[in-house]
């Protein structure tokens, strides 16, 4: 019986979606790694670096050796993309070698990253393989971002979702309900649908604020005015987040473990049926499939 080829720094993220994926980590924990609200890659064994190329390439062999056929395969930590385009291009070419089944690569992406690659290494990119990219946009509002030290604007994701679109490399954007607390629940709301509907993410999910270890670090960025929203008041934020949704081939899921609410559908074809849902859940909170407190988490 052969152990699993690569020994992993834990704790190791991934989206839901690639579940099925081989996760190969090219970098370890995130070049940035200052947003008040993420706990991900807090860890002292997480802090930022660049693995090694011969080191990629051994667990790369080691996979094709142990494992077979793979088709997916997600490039961790939190921040590949922060690599220069020819290491990346390096990467590809040694997964396509190793894996003749692989249909797809896929990364986590900070927006300031794609500042520094044109639309052409992008497309470079996209035709030695790497399809999904994934975005933490978080919110569209720039007061929100600045108070939880996000290091993006409205501006950075927009033009780095444009230029992923330019060069055919599919989105996933991830936003946070109830990131701005009460004070800030309405521009958080509409400026991120605005931004949306500006970049047209071809995914677009929504997970709530948590706070597993506790709100300290997150208040001293944001201020102590500060006020999480209610199970209620979560609600109200993401039927106005949708209500200023202008998508049209969108795929929307708030399915996430955090969210108290599963909405599933395509933006606008589901738009209403979704709005009802919410609606449903603030008039008869009894009456709606919630998912109970114990079962929520990150």
């Amino acid at each position: 019986m052969h152990s699993f080829p690569i020994d992993y720094i834990e704790p190791v993220f991934r989206p839901p979606s690639e579940a099925r994926s081989l996760i190969l980590p090219v970098t370890n924990g995130c070049s940035w790694n200052r947003c008040t609200f993420c706990e991900m890659y807090t860890q002292e064994q997480k802090k930022f670096r660049a693995r090694k190329p011969e080191d990629v390439l051994a667990d790369i062999e080691k996979a094709a050796r142990t494992l077979g056929g793979v088709r997916r395969v997600f490039l961790a930590d939190g921040d590949a993309m922060v690599l220069p385009t020819r290491r990346l291009l390096e990467i590809l070419g040694q997964l396509r070698a190793a894996f003749p089944d692989l249909q797809r690569v896929s990364s986590y992406c900070l927006p300031r990253n794609l500042a520094r690659k044109t639309v052409g290494e992008l497309a470079e990119l996209r035709a030695a393989g790497l399809q999904i990219l994934y975005v933490g946009m978080e919110s569209g509002d720039d007061e929100v971002l600045r108070r939880v030290n996000k290091g993006e604007t409205a501006e950075s994701t927009r033009s780095a979702l444009l230029k992923m679109r330019e060069a055919g490399i599919t989105s996933s954007v991830m936003v946070l309900n109830g990131l701005g607390g009460e004070a800030l629940s309405e521009q958080h709301a509409i400026n991120t649908a605005h931004l949306c509907n500006e970049t047209r993410p071809d995914y677009l999910s929504t997970l709530v604020v948590s706070f597993p270890q506790g709100e300290e670090r997150f208040r001293a960025g944001f201020g102590e005015d500060f006020v999480p929203l209610s199970q209620d008041g979560l609600f109200r934020e993401i039927r106005l987040f949708l209500e200023h949704l202008e998508l049209e081939r969108t795929v929307f899921r708030s399915d996430h473990a955090s969210n108290y609410l599963v909405l599933k559908g395509t933006l606008g074809r589901d738009k209403q049926r979704m709005l009802d849902d919410v609606n449903i859940a603030i008039a008869n909170p009894g009456a709606a499939a919630l998912r109970p407190e114990w079962m929520r988490g990150l």
